[in-house]
């Protein structure tokens, strides 16, 4: 049996960590994508922040980050401090105990740096899924029992399936990775607390269920994996240096929103297309009206906005999305948020 790490810093103050969907920029390549990732890793790390996720994504010409397993290998030997993982691995897809594997010979390599996420959103299309689960006939009804293998299997614990029963994941090592359930609904949130584990909600997904997911989350929880609850939200956060480049990212989020609905895939708008796209009143209107679901502002503004939706919420972490269309503006707000914080 291993410890649970997150049991003992539930008392300290507030994490800050980061979400890396690894995007493809305009007029770049994968391996572009790939590498401003493991060059924000590095930065993240000397800026302070507690954890760097990567995301699964799959058959996306946007973004880069198909494998988090393979990335996080390269990501922790290339960092020293920030705990590296899955945010996260789409556990329907796959063998709960080969992903135990996966995690536990990253924490070999690794000790006491790895975290495991994992969801059930299939992070792709229909006919993706289908390849990705090539051969494996269980269906999405299954996926709270992978859930509970997949934690005994990480943790040393006996599995529920009962022809598993005398069976342990290797390598051995003194620790195990931190486990989180993440999600974007009341049921993901519901089995993160029937099965005792830390929970992460989607808010940049799902803003409007984030403040009731988290509290039935903290109402139900039953020590298991933990012995008390602990939670992060994910947000979606730009921080600039002034309202007028504030306006104009906000400009060119609604954009990918309006090609998005017309079925248009694709990086980034610049910013120069944000100032010059011809907005109705009506889609103007929509825009304001949408600032809930990200967090957009200067330093001191995004700040307000991560606490006030922590104290809302209840959350222990913010875990910080941000997508912009050049590279530097996005470690320029990793920047200003950690400056903002006091987190270095």
């Amino acid at each position: 049996m291993v410890s649970n790490s997150l049991d003992r810093i539930s008392a300290l103050p507030i994490r800050l960590g980061v979400l890396d969907q690894s995007p493809i920029s305009r007029g770049e390549e994968a391996a572009d994508a790939i590498a401003h990732t493991m060059a924000l890793a590095k930065r993240c790390d000397e800026l302070g922040y507690h954890r760097y996720w990567v995301a699964e994504h799959h058959a996306s010409d946007s973004l880069a980050s198909s494998s988090p397993e393979i990335l996080i290998t390269r990501l922790a030997a290339e960092t020293e401090r920030i705990r590296v993982g899955s945010g996260g691995v789409m556990l329907s897809h796959y063998s709960p105990f080969k992903v135990a594997e996966n995690f536990r010979m990253l924490e070999v390599l690794y000790p006491g740096r790895i975290d495991l996420g994992v969801g059930r959103a299939p992070g792709s299309d229909g006919l993706t899924a289908a390849a990705l689960a090539y051969g494996n006939p269980l269906g999405i009804e299954y996926y709270p029992a992978k859930v509970k293998d997949l934690v005994a299997f990480v943790s040393g614990r006996t599995p529920i399936t009962e022809a598993f029963r005398d069976l342990k994941a290797t390598p051995k090592a003194a620790t195990a990775p931190e486990m989180w359930l993440l999600g974007s609904s009341y049921d993901s949130a519901a089995y993160a607390a029937r099965f005792g584990l830390a929970y992460s909600h989607a808010h940049f997904i799902a803003p409007q269920l984030a403040v009731e997911a988290m509290q039935q989350y903290r109402e139900r929880f039953a020590p298991e994996h933990l012995t008390k609850p602990y939670a992060s939200v994910g947000v979606f956060a730009i921080a600039v240096e002034d309202a007028e480049r504030a306006e104009l990212f906000r400009r060119m989020r609604e954009i990918q929103r309006i090609r998005r609905d017309r079925g248009q895939r694709g990086p980034a708008p610049t910013l120069e297309e944000a100032a010059d796209w011809p907005f109705t009143d009506e889609e103007l209107d929509a825009m304001r009206n949408r600032r809930s679901r990200q967090i957009i502002g200067t330093a001191d503004e995004v700040r307000a906005d991560i606490e006030d939706l922590l104290s809302q919420s209840g959350a222990d972490e913010a875990v910080l999305l941000t997508i912009t269309p050049s590279f530097e503006d996005r470690v320029k707000s990793y920047e200003l948020i950690a400056a903002a914080f006091g987190i270095g």
